[in-house]
């Protein structure tokens, strides 16, 4: 197995007297799509902005790409290619598509700010920019100012915001958080398609997405991973079952044993 592009060793996370995440071990392999799942409470939220900068752990250790990043700041990190979309990466509603990604890229790249309108005329940010909402989808609504675009097309336009910056890993948390069927559907179209070039860490509520697109899942329980693995053997897990996916799941497995 290739060396793990994020690796975490009994991460701990304390406000007080609440434990929020308990000596979390996870690893990521490169290309990999990891989904974490656990119910409200458990610590999801709390993990990621551990992950991202956002928080500093109690204890325990971040490595990424085999460097210790534990005590990194967020744009540090971000410079390095560890990302987190749609709760940090946020769209300037008043500006198109086009102009939302041009900045991003000439973030990259380390342009000075020089007003918007040098990133819509720069041919070295609008190639870019353009191919990258092409790549996600949206390059029929280039022009279109963010704030215009549908629910699910501003969570496709953050995603691409965070492809400017040339992630090595994507931290992606509730991407389907206040869509319909349909939009879900288009978003987990979307995001089979970034499988393989990118890594990605998914935090989602959405069981249907999770198992159609995880390699790997991991279950968080109280702060605690209580199960890792493939999506079939966290279907069948009974703890996971008991702890998570409730009553439903355990009496599919029943039945699918029945039938066995």
């Amino acid at each position: 197995m290739a060396t793990p592009i994020l690796q975490t060793n009994q991460l701990v996370k304390r406000f007080g007297g609440l434990v929020a995440t308990d000596n979390v071990s996870l690893e990521l392999q490169p290309g990999e799509l990891h989904a974490i799942i656990g119910p409200n409470g458990a610590g999801k939220t709390t993990l990621v902005a551990q992950l991202s900068g956002e928080l500093t752990p109690t204890s325990g250790s971040i490595r990424f790409n085999g460097a210790d990043i534990t005590a990194l700041p967020m744009p540090t990190r971000a410079r390095l290619g560890l990302v987190r979309s749609f709760q940090i990466t946020s769209i300037c509603p008043e500006f198109t598509a086009l102009d939302n990604v041009a900045m991003a890229v000439q973030a990259r790249l380390g342009h000075s700010f020089r007003f918007l309108r040098n990133a819509r005329t720069d041919p070295a940010l609008i190639g870019p920019a353009s191919a990258i909402l092409e790549q996600v989808g949206l390059a029929p609504r280039a022009s279109i100012q963010a704030g215009l675009l549908s629910h699910g097309e501003q969570r496709q336009l953050e995603v691409a915001i965070a492809l400017a910056t040339e992630p090595k890993l994507l931290l992606l948390d509730e991407p389907m958080a206040g869509m319909g069927r349909e939009e879900s559907h288009r978003m987990v179209t979307f995001l089979q398609s970034l499988k393989g070039p990118y890594t990605i860490l998914l935090i989602e509520h959405d069981m249907d997405a999770v198992f159609a697109l995880a390699d790997r899942i991991s279950v968080l329980v109280y702060g605690r991973i209580i199960a890792t693995g493939l999506p079939d053997e966290i279907r069948a897990n009974p703890e996971v079952q008991h702890a998570y996916l409730g009553d439903e799941a355990e009496e599919a497995a029943a039945a699918e044993s029945t039938h066995a």
